[in-house]
């Protein structure tokens, strides 16, 4: 018999903040509904004699406490005897991430995995979106300099972004006279880039939409601080509530079908001025609590209500 166990893949709790975190919110929820928390970081996931097993902690959260966590007991658990396992650690998208995703395809039918490590594997953050460029700025995805440097001759101004970043890190915006030794070194780091026409209404701040199993569930807009074009709340940005245009809630319910079809359960997705800006969400998506926060809905009970349908 399946335990009333949900296993937690992620950074350490003491990295998170509780005030605006989405796997401490999910958490919160699932012990609401009398399930026992266990959670792990990825490093501490291995297969032994032919069984996955992860080496972490059970945990108790509590957002009235100051210290809003509580570890219970350090175990190695078989993680066959959980119910569900939520793969929440922030990318980059690296060698132990993609093993990971691999360790737990070795599982992914016998226990409900959100998302599905194949389909986060198959799945890039940045290039999926190269499907649903005509709703975009003008994007390409390349290391070749020839092109790059044609794109900001006709764009003038761009954003350039590491495809395996997040939370809004090493992005630069490129304006002025084209910077070549910029450009080769941030290649020489991370390989293939993305290139972005920069959109200055960003100013006004994007809007983040939130995907749960195929369905458009709300959406919040995040206004960059005052000189920053960055509308990650990582990066100080203030989030408020929003309502989506008619074109932006037929692109996301476009992509809402396609990632169910996809088996990504929850996911973000992000415009700026009606377009999507190239940021298709889906390792661990983030947003809720603030969400509930602004709004007072909550999304985590739909979130583990639609696992259970």
């Amino acid at each position: 018999m399946i335990s009333k166990i949900v296993a937690i893949q992620g950074n350490h709790p003491k990295a998170l903040s509780p005030i605006s975190d989405t796997s401490i919110f999910l958490a919160n929820e699932a012990q609401n509904k009398k399930y026992k928390i266990f959670y792990y970081e990825p490093k501490n996931l291995s297969i032994i004699n032919d069984t996955v097993i992860a080496n972490g902690f059970f945990i108790q959260f509590n957002y009235s406490n100051k210290k809003f966590f509580k570890i219970l007991k350090f175990q190695k658990l078989n993680l066959l005897n959980c119910k569900f396992i939520l793969i929440r650690q922030d990318p980059p998208f690296n060698l132990e991430y993609i093993s990971t995703t691999y360790i737990l395809d070795k599982i992914k039918n016998k226990v409900k995995i959100i998302n599905n490590p194949t389909s986060i594997r198959n799945i890039s953050e940045k290039l999926h979106s190269s499907f649903f460029q005509k709703y975009m700025p003008k994007t390409i995805f390349t290391k070749d300099l020839k092109e790059i440097k044609k794109f900001y001759k006709i764009n003038k101004k761009m954003v350039i972004k590491p495809i395996h970043g997040y939370g809004g890190n090493d992005i630069v915006l490129m304006q002025g006279p084209f910077k070549n030794k910029l450009v080769v070194s941030f290649i020489k780091k991370h390989g293939h880039i993305m290139c972005q026409k920069f959109l200055p209404n960003i100013k006004y701040g994007d809007k983040r939409v939130f995907l749960i199993n195929g369905k458009i569930c709300g959406a919040i807009s995040r206004v960059p601080k005052k000189g920053s074009f960055l509308s990650n709340m990582s990066k100080g940005a203030k989030p408020k509530l929003t309502k989506l245009t008619k074109i932006e809630f037929k692109i996301s319910n476009i992509i809402a079908k396609n990632l169910k079809k996809e088996n990504i359960y929850l996911a973000g997705i992000d415009f700026i001025d009606q377009k999507l800006n190239g940021d298709i969400n889906v390792t661990s998506p983030t947003g809720l609590k603030t969400y509930y926060d602004l709004s007072k809905i909550n999304l985590a009970k739909k979130f583990w209500e639609g696992v259970k349908a």
